[in-house]
């Protein structure tokens, strides 16, 4: 076992705990450290990686279900309204991603070095700084939202609903990055449990606030695609209050005079995935005006599309996410080799679901698209689309798990560059194929991209360069 650093108190360990039913808190601080460098791997992998997914999909859970009732009770509109709107929110959640994966991987470290008491510091000047950042955002993102729809060239009901959705969830930004500062201390630390049942909380709630705010159920206010948006804000807004009291109390976070030089380091590690995520959603952006080309239900069928993958994505997230711990405490302990076979086993596991994925969208996309509406349109150009993105789900995980994993290790430009050029080429790829195919042209370009992603992550982790990152 690794000698603690001298000059470096211990953060004081906490008793596990269950009460009815729901998994014990893990264990934070340097024990929890040295058990994710010496543990039997596969086990460490799925005991870190399980609630970190159990995490995400209770996100894309809620999601679906806002989905249904956007499609079910405001039409094919309002599902492309929160399509087209989500494209702008990818950039914003981009920008929380340089905070949460900074953070993740420089604290994963300092955990890994046994220096815990640094890294809830860097936590605590981490989280300040992102709440600024997303009040700045909000500000910003109001004052520009006629802009940001006539950019997109979106029919005139769409943009009205858009508006409507966009605006309302900008509102709530400054919650949303505090969010993500929160779940990455958390998570650095190898505490992925805590936020699995802090989100399992406030889905539970805003499952039953979404259609009570859309629909004016009981003794609120009917408040149609602006309820939905609320109800989505409120989910990760009542986690990161929830989580920022128990992160305080365990001295996860600890807050003191700001250190600009720490939130930098953060900053410097995070900011190529957010260039990445920023670009992926101008890519988007751009695509959307290829794709109106095909009238609001190929936007819909766009939003469907996402909404039904987005639940391997999440699957994907959260084992990265869990991989990116792993990784950065590894190589703080100087378990090099560890942290590669950590990368590769989390894709194996992942990719098993991504097989499972491939053959439910291409054998039941009809039953898939019924789910978020009932506009025949819609649900045909939404088969369209499954079926042809079916094959994407055999690469999504090595995309998602090893760009994670890269993360973790601090080495996030290669990544970025490799994945932006990908993405990069879908504008003029989708222009020349929905010329000669109509909007199956598209949704092949976008297939097939996103499968040179993920080998392209996979070529990348085995290159090998991010073992010789320094954080």
């Amino acid at each position: 076992m690794l000698e603690p650093t001298k000059g470096h108190a211990h953060p004081p360990s906490l008793p596990l705990e269950t009460h009815e039913g729901i998994a014990p808190v893990a264990v934070t601080g340097e024990w929890l450290a040295a058990h994710l460098v010496s543990d039997s791997l596969r086990g460490t992998i799925l005991r870190v990686a399980l609630p970190a997914v159990a995490s995400s999909l209770l996100m894309t859970l809620f999601s679906s279900v806002d989905a249904f009732w956007v499609g079910t009770r405001i039409g094919a509109a309002g599902l492309a309204a929160v399509s087209t709107s989500l494209f702008w929110i990818w950039m914003i959640i981009s920008l929380a991603e340089m905070v949460g994966v900074g953070l993740t991987a420089v604290a994963a470290r300092r955990h890994g070095e046994r220096r815990g008491e640094e890294a809830s510091r860097l936590a605590g000047d981490t989280l300040i700084f992102s709440v600024l950042l997303g009040t700045a955002v909000a500000i910003v993102g109001t004052h520009q939202l006629h802009a940001l729809f006539a950019l997109m060239h979106t029919p005139p009901e769409v943009t009205a609903l858009g508006s409507t959705y966009l605006v309302t969830y900008l509102l709530g930004t400054p919650l949303i990055y505090g969010f993500f500062a929160v779940d990455a201390a958390f998570r650095a630390s190898g505490d992925t449990k805590t936020p699995f049942v802090l989100l399992l909380a406030s889905v539970a709630v805003t499952l039953v606030l979404d259609p009570a705010l859309m629909l004016g159920l009981g003794p609120f206010p009917r408040l149609g695609i602006a309820g939905a948006a609320i109800a989505t804000i409120s989910t990760r807004g009542a986690a990161f209050l929830m989580g920022l009291v128990i992160a305080s109390r365990r001295k996860i976070v600890r807050f003191g005079r700001l250190q600009l030089g720490a939130i930098w380091s953060v900053c410097r590690v995070g900011l190529p995935t957010a260039v990445t995520g920023i670009t992926f959603s101008l890519i988007y952006i751009f695509l959307t005006r290829t794709t109106t080309r095909f009238g609001t239900p190929a936007l819909a069928a766009l939003g469907i599309g996402h909404r039904v993958e987005s639940w391997l994505f999440m699957i994907g997230v959260g084992f990265g996410a869990a991989t990116a711990a792993i990784v950065g405490q590894n190589l703080g302990a100087g378990r090099a080799d560890r942290a590669e076979r950590a990368g590769w086993m989390a894709t194996g596991f992942c990719t098993l679901l991504g097989v499972v994925a491939f053959a439910l969208e291409l054998t039941f996309p009809r039953q898939f698209a019924s789910l978020f509406t009932n506009d025949a349109a819609v649900i045909a150009e939404s088969v369209k689309y499954l079926r042809i993105a079916a094959i994407s789900q055999l690469a999504v995980c090595a995309e998602i798990v090893l760009e994670g994993a890269l993360g973790g290790a601090g080495d996030t430009v290669p990544p970025m560059l490799t994945s932006t050029a990908l993405t990069a080429a879908r504008i003029p790829l989708a222009g020349w194929a929905a010329n000669r195919w109509g909007s199956a042209g598209i949704w092949w370009v976008i297939s097939l991209t996103a499968m040179g992603r993920g080998l392209a992550m996979a070529a990348l982790w085995r290159r090998g360069g991010w073992k010789r990152r320094s954080v």
